[in-house]
């Protein structure tokens, strides 16, 4: 019970914390120890009837109780110094005493005077629940190191003042782009290395931003794009090797995936949606479609090249491009591709080159791939095919 409470409700408990607070540190503590005193408590005495009101009483006096041990927040208790509910009115306490406060926790993490990185580790560490190992094993780096990146980013929020609240509204389109670009981010990071649990928890971000913020298209499409991936995650590996596109058994796909999120595409597009994630939630939307409508996904990726600039669109293209003109015009758009560290690069060329039959070249590509893939499954798919040759 207490796990399930922790993983569906940790970021309302943070966020209320924050908010009383002040300080993300001071909450992050009390909230940890409220959920232990639930641990400790709930098996005997029962689960009270509101579990997050329970637990927010129960953070805010452990959060007193930090805040009179340290003198150096004398002026902020002072500020906070008023009547705190009893153990008797804890589980009595309404919820509309707990404002929804999620919303200005995603923004004080994806706040832009932050680094990406810290802003990503933020947000899976505040809203997603993740420890600092598992955040640090998402970001291939040691728990010390991911310590370090997470105590200065809390350091800059306090020297900078950030504050715990929505921005202006002239100020929210640029602040939310950062919010789903963080978003995208932790999913490729768990669809890329194949940890379900990573993507899940992004997926489940999305649902919590899609609920604070329903009319904003670009919301529901990276959502709807996040969904149309992962539906198809069973699939991507068999005997432990990533299995490409065309040969997913198909019948491992999600359905109920696949169906709400062209659900969620549809209402994106009908709110606006004309942004980088409409685009490539279209694009995954037509993958799931037999036979591929290629030449769509090849016009757009072309949109998206435009509105992003991205090179690993272009990239993305080049595989669009084999299918409607051959593996020769695709090699000629990777040609000149900023992307010599980027594994995919070299693994597209080595399949575009065994197919124009330059086995030299491939083996070549294919080498350079293994050399910076970081996962076991593509590394057994990349050996397979060097061997082939």
């Amino acid at each position: 019970m207490i796990g399930q409470v922790f993983r569906e409700h940790w970021a309302r408990v943070l966020a209320a914390l924050v908010s009383w607070t002040g300080d993300l540190d001071v909450a992050e503590e009390a909230a940890q120890e409220a959920f232990a005193v639930a641990a400790e408590r709930w098996p005997r005495d029962g689960v009270p009837a509101d579990p997050v009101a329970w637990l927010v009483v129960t953070g805010r006096n452990r959060a007193v109780d930090r805040l009179r041990r340290d003198r150096r927040h004398a002026e902020k208790l002072r500020l906070l110094d008023h009547p705190i509910a009893g153990p008797s009115a804890e589980a009595d306490m309404d919820r509309s005493d707990i404002p929804d406060e999620r919303l200005e926790l995603f923004f004080l993490c994806c706040h832009p005077a932050l680094a990406p990185e810290a802003q990503v580790a933020l947000t899976l560490r505040a809203l997603g629940g993740l420890s600092t190992p598992q955040i640090a094993r998402a970001f291939l780096v040691s728990e010390e190191t991911m310590k370090r990146r997470l105590s200065r980013a809390r350091h800059k929020i306090r020297a900078a003042g950030i504050p715990f609240t929505i921005p202006r509204s002239d100020l929210l389109p640029g602040r939310l782009a950062a919010v789903l670009a963080v978003l995208y981010l932790v999913f490729n990071q768990g669809y890329g290395d194949n940890e379900a649990g990573l993507a899940a928890e992004a997926i489940r971000l999305g649902r919590v931003l899609l609920g604070l913020m329903p009319g904003e298209p670009e919301v529901a499409a990276l959502l709807a794009l996040m969904l149309l991936h992962d539906s198809r995650r069973a699939a991507r590996v068999r005997d432990g090797e990533i299995v490409l596109l065309g040969e997913q058994d198909r019948a491992l796909w999600d359905a109920a995936q696949i169906r709400e999120g062209r659900a969620l595409l549809g209402r994106a597009v009908a709110l606006g949606a004309a942004g980088p994630y409409a685009v490539q939630a279209a694009v995954a939307d037509l993958q799931t479609e037999r036979p591929i409508d290629w030449p769509a996904v090849a016009a757009l990726y072309g949109r998206l090249r435009e509105l992003t600039g991205s090179a690993v669109v272009e990239l993305n293209r080049a595989v669009a491009v084999a299918e409607v003109e051959g593996p020769g015009a695709a090699l000629a758009v990777l040609d000149g591709l900023p992307l010599e560290d980027y594994r995919y690069y070299h693994s597209t060329r080595a399949d575009l080159l065994r197919r124009l039959h330059d086995t030299e070249g491939a083996r070549v590509a294919y080498r350079r791939a293994l050399e910076l893939t970081t996962t076991e499954a593509e590394r057994r798919f990349l050996t397979r095919r060097l061997a082939e040759l």
